[in-house]
């Protein structure tokens, strides 16, 4: 089985440090993956970060969609109740002719009251909101006007994939998992939870409905390529750092989130396996021995560009012709 490769490209940077450049590294980056067989290339959503942490997923979306022709493009998660439900429905639609079906999203919840705040949302009204905007984006993406707020409403255009974009609920809840089954959607929890899996399964049924369940199997480790792992930690142990102090500022008590350690020090991130350094080869003995995937972070937490070019290229250059069949 071919290895599946992804570029998570998030933008969070050193707190305080300019972001043009990484930003347009960030499409030449995607350009080069695209050219040499990387199969996708992910980003996300929050707001309010002091790292920067990507607030505009649909626009980086677009301009990886612009600069490159193959590659998917997903965005884990879009938090759709941030957003006008209409006017997301057009933007997605573009978005989806503009790629050519490329994009997917994980449509999230969120779960910071600061980021409903900000877009002047009642973080109380989520589920409520979560469930309006869903309904919204499968009416405006089908044939007919629909109602909305007492007037009829005719989204154009229609997206190039039909019946709509592809498009999961995520959540780790017992209700992220019912509202997925209860739209028909499939459901998209960020790790394996057992649990949840039997819950959508079992509301399916109960609503005569079909859908499946996808989770990452490797989400919860992005992956650093080097030829020298020991002096790699030491350069750029505190660029991952920044980012999985900042992430895990944001913990909410009895809520699992991916990528979560309560790491204060660079020697304890690395215990964590969050993050792990691998040369190329041991990659590929990995992957020989049956892995099937890696996630690659070329500008995690300011990583220096030198260094996200490096540990691209070796991806490129050394771990993808080598596991080719």
């Amino acid at each position: 089985m071919p290895l599946l490769s992804a570029l998570r490209l998030n933008m969070t940077n050193v707190p305080g440090a300019e972001h043009a450049e990484r930003y347009r590294a960030a499409l030449q980056m995607a350009s080069y993956a695209d050219a040499n067989g990387v199969t996708a290339i992910g980003c996300e959503e929050h707001h309010l970060a002091a790292t920067g942490w990507l607030p505009a997923p649909l626009l980086l979306a677009a301009a990886v969609a612009g600069c490159t022709t193959d590659i998917r493009i997903s965005i884990n998660a879009l938090l759709v109740p941030l957003y006008d439900p209409v006017r997301l429905a057009e933007d997605i639609a573009v978005l989806d002719h503009l790629s050519a079906g490329r994009v997917s999203f994980v449509a999230g919840i969120g779960y910071r009251p600061e980021e409903y705040h900000a877009v002047g949302k009642d973080f109380r009204r989520r589920g409520h909101l979560m469930d309006e905007c869903l309904g919204v984006l499968l009416r405006a993406w089908g044939d007919e006007p629909f109602e909305y707020h007492g007037r009829l409403v005719q989204v154009t255009p229609k997206p190039y994939t039909k019946p709509h974009p592809v498009f999961f609920v995520g959540g780790m809840s017992t209700a992220a998992a019912r509202r997925a089954a209860r739209f028909g959607l499939p459901f998209s929890p960020p790790m394996p939870m057992p649990e949840l899996e039997a819950v959508y399964r079992a509301e399916l049924e109960h609503h005569g409905r079909q859908g499946f369940v996808f989770s990452p199997e490797n989400g919860n480790t992005v992956t650093h390529l080097t030829t020298d792992p020991e002096a790699a930690w030491v350069r750029c142990g505190d660029h991952f750092l920044h980012e999985a102090v900042e992430y895990s500022s944001w913990a909410v008590p009895h809520v699992p989130r991916p990528n979560e350690s309560p790491a204060a020090t660079v020697d304890e991130l690395r215990a964590s396996a969050k993050v792990e350094v691998l040369t190329p080869d041991e990659l590929i003995t990995q992957c020989r021995a049956g892995r099937t995937g890696v996630t690659l972070h070329p500008l995690i937490g300011g990583l220096p560009l030198d260094e996200g070019w490096e540990s691209l290229r070796l991806l490129v250059e050394q771990v993808l012709p080598a596991l080719r069949p």
